[in-house]
């Protein structure tokens, strides 16, 4: 359940379209460089653990994630 951009940025309606919902910046320890996208409200409405995004984290994700690396990151 991870989307991955690397050389385009998604617009904040596609990100949220993936992620289904307000979407919310989570740091990887392990990637300091990556931005992961994922559903603010994830927790709140009951969506399924992403254990692929959880292991990026370092900390409990739900819900569809978005890794952005390179060009495609926010600023």
């Amino acid at each position: 359940m991870i989307t991955v951009f690397e050389d385009k940025k998604p617009t904040l309606e596609e990100a949220q379209e993936i992620v289904g919902g307000l979407v919310e910046v989570v740091r990887s320890p392990v990637h300091r460089d990556w931005q992961i996208l994922v559903n603010e409200e994830g927790l709140l409405n009951g969506l399924p653990f992403n254990e692929e995004a959880t292991d990026l984290c370092g900390t409990g994700i739900v819900g569809p994630a978005i890794v952005l690396k390179g060009s495609a990151r926010w600023t």
